[in-house]
């Protein structure tokens, strides 16, 4: 039995007619405990970090399994088209696959074949991995894993925006997925919130996903910006991280504390 395959992508169809948003967060700490109170909260998919993340190539396996244990999809972020690291993070079974800085249709379609087994692309497989149910599984995922497996390609710089029509073109490829930290760094900007350049870049990523029947994806720091990319047409929208809602977690509280003795 695989262990997600084929999990993101039945969300995405079931909720492609209704518009529903597909809700994920970041997990960049290796903690699979972290994974389990996230899966827990009712995240639709996990982004197990590991181009940013802490958490080594073994954590993997264990995350996707936490994942899914309680109902959330996983979608493993590489650090970059490593036809090595792709073979070894698809062969423990997660849901998709991130490529980040994807900035170019020749990227993009590299990316398309390192991750999809023939016909589409090139990547080997064994018959005896996780993600194969260690064999029980090998016909299924040999015949529906080009299928069910989600490709998440990054959009993350001005080329990129400039590309993302063809990249969007591209077969094989399921989700643009904007990242606005090095977007905006990209555009001369410390920020991108409240600028109009990156909101007219943010907006025709999303039109050009949809022109090509694609999805669009990004990454929301605010509720006002996910209920704005939302408007967009943007369905795969995380927000938060594990790191980043730990330290502001622990921040409230140490303040806390530390203001009982302010009047002292």
């Amino acid at each position: 039995m695989l262990i997600d395959c084929g999990g993101l992508q039945n969300r995405l169809s079931s909720g492609r007619d209704s518009k529903k948003v597909l809700g994920g967060t970041w997990l960049n700490s290796g903690s699979v405990t972290a994974t389990e109170i996230a899966a827990m909260a009712g995240f639709d998919w996990l982004l197990i970090d590991r181009e940013h993340g802490s958490g080594s190539e073994a954590d993997v396996a264990m995350q996707c399994l936490a994942a899914a244990a309680h109902g959330s999809s996983s979608v493993i972020r590489v650090s970059g088209i490593v036809p090595g690291e792709i073979k070894r993070v698809l062969d423990e079974g997660p849901a998709g696959i991130m490529i980040p800085s994807v900035d170019t249709v020749e990227q993009a379609s590299d990316a398309v074949r390192h991750v999809r087994l023939p016909p589409l692309g090139i990547r080997q497989t064994a018959t005896s991995t996780r993600a194969t149910g260690y064999g029980r599984a090998w016909a299924h995922y040999r015949q529906h894993n080009n299928r069910e497996l989600v490709l998440m390609v990054q959009i993350e710089s001005v080329a990129a925006v400039e590309h993302s029509q063809e990249i969007a073109a591209i077969a094989g490829v399921d989700v643009l997925f904007v990242g606005p930290t090095d977007l905006a760094s990209s555009m001369g900007l410390e920020s991108g919130a409240g600028d109009a350049a990156f909101d007219e870049a943010v907006a025709s990523v999303a039109a050009a996903a949809a022109r090509h029947g694609k999805e669009s994806g990004i990454l929301a720091r605010t509720e006002e910006q996910a209920r704005q990319y939302a408007a967009l047409g943007f369905r795969w929208i995380a927000h938060g991280s594990d790191r980043g809602i730990l330290a502001s977690g622990f921040d409230r509280a140490a303040r806390m504390l530390q203001s009982l003795g302010a009047g002292g």
